[in-house]
């Protein structure tokens, strides 16, 4: 029943208006029974992201992807045993707990049967009954991942350094409205040849050198169609409901901070919002939903690909970075750039994500370094700047102002407390806490998802 709401005027109490007062909505999230998690990668991705989902997907009911495709990888290391992820969320491996692939990621689909067929071979059981696709999910083709390849060839030097998973080329066909979702393959299927032929064609005329085979294709993806029908959901509703009903949500994000398309070090950025925006797009979450924020850090700071990176070590400090961390991509398989961790760019992260919390990892790695080095702030033309610059060319120029520890020199590797670390390492996290001001809950001194300190 309506509440009316009566307003009189306040000199002779006569009545002003009369108005229906609307009745609370079913459908209000405004006071959800439980608050979603975010982990977000807080620099130029590879943080350790993978295993943080692993850890507290273990008390999660659904773990999320929201955005990008299988241009992202995460590892899980369980028991000795060794998990790749591209495009399933790392906490599929958990028995209790679904997987959601949400409308804002890019799936290529031989590549995801692919991913799932290699870790089955790990141990991966009894996925089927919990994996569900977005029937909004926007579908990566062949000619997606050539016309990735074409671009970055016309691109010469100046290439971006992507992937090449198609990726780009993907979002893209999302933005011009000529994409093909999860629910056009699996629904009327004539509708979406007819779909595919066009958006061939459409490429073609672009790329003359684009050759297609369309029926094989076409063959080819009515059998995907039954494969992938039956994990095909409406998942906004899904979520809706799973959120109001107080289940446990954690969103695990792709990429990182620094390659989001807005916010990142644009050019050399990914085609999709991997900050703490994605996830509501990517997923049909509001804003109210969201409750912890978790920004994972790697204790030093690495890169994939071209573009500027101010603290980048090019000497025999890098070196052992790279060897130590085993830099190399999931995806790309190709040698991370390493160099010192940088307050500054995470400062800039921290403004965008509003992150309340740290997962600090692969300290371990800094262990054998007898001087480390930590970037407090930029320079910019020989003064001191206050902000991440926007501009590529500027962030390339500028010199970073150093705060330089002692090393500890001894293994934290089988530490499990933070009073039991080094004092010159338990210097560096607080150094961390304070010039963020935000606190530090975990620290990774190791591989497996046993070697991860709780504060």
């Amino acid at each position: 029943m309506a509440t009316c709401i009566v307003q009189t005027n306040g000199d002779n109490g006569n009545v002003v208006s009369v108005r229906k007062k609307p009745r609370v909505s079913s459908v209000g999230l405004a006071q959800p029974k439980t608050k979603v998690t975010v982990i977000l990668g807080a620099q130029w991705g590879d943080e350790g992201k993978g295993k943080v989902v692993d850890m507290l997907a273990t008390d999660a009911d659904i773990v999320c992807r929201c955005q990008g495709g299988n241009n992202a990888g995460h590892t899980v290391v369980v028991e000795g045993s060794e998990y790749h992820f591209h495009l399933l969320p790392s906490g599929i491996i958990n028995p209790r707990c679904k997987s959601v692939i949400g409308n804002g990621v890019v799936i290529h689909l031989p590549g995801l049967f692919e991913e799932l067929e290699i870790n089955e071979a790990q141990g991966l059981t009894e996925w089927k009954d919990r994996l569900l696709i977005s029937d909004r999910a926007h579908l990566v083709f062949d000619f997606h991942q050539q016309v990735d390849q074409l671009q970055e060839l016309e691109k010469g030097t100046q290439s971006l350094g992507t992937t090449k998973k198609g990726i780009g080329p993907t979002y893209a066909s999302k933005a011009a409205r000529i994409g093909i979702r999860i629910g056009d393959l699996v629904g009327d299927y004539d509708k979406f040849s007819e779909k595919f032929t066009s958006l061939v064609t459409s490429h073609q005329k672009v790329f003359p050198a684009l050759k297609v085979d369309v029926k094989a294709e076409l063959d080819r993806y009515k059998i995907y169609a039954e494969r992938i029908r039956p994990l095909v959901k409406e998942t906004v509703y899904y979520l809706y409901k799973s959120v109001k009903n107080g289940k446990k949500v954690l969103v695990e994000g792709a990429n990182a901070a620094l390659l989001d398309i807005d916010f990142g070090t644009y050019p050399y950025v990914t085609s999709s919002n991997c900050s703490i925006g994605g996830v509501c797009t990517g997923l049909g979450l509001p804003p109210s939903v969201i409750g912890e924020i978790i920004a994972v850090v790697k204790a030093y700071t690495t890169r994939v690909g071209d573009g500027p990176f101010p603290t980048e070590l090019l000497d025999t400090t890098g070196e052992i970075l790279q060897k130590r961390g085993a830099e190399f991509g999931v995806t790309t398989k190709r040698k991370r750039r390493c160099g010192w961790l940088d307050l500054a760019l995470l400062k800039f992260t921290a403004i965008v994500n509003g992150y309340s919390s740290i997962c600090l990892t692969k300290l371990d790695i800094l262990d054998t370094l007898p001087i480390i080095k930590v970037c407090v702030g930029y320079r910019l033309s020989g003064k001191e700047i206050d902000h991440f610059p926007s501009s590529t060319s500027d962030l390339a120029k500028v010199e970073p102002i150093y705060e330089e520890f002692n090393g500890w020199q001894t293994s934290t590797e089988h530490v499990r407390s933070f009073d039991n670390l080094p004092s010159s390492a338990q210097k560096y996290v607080q150094l961390l806490e304070e010039y963020l001001d935000i606190p530090v809950k975990w620290i990774g001194v190791g591989a497996g998802r046993e070697s991860i300190i709780a504060i």
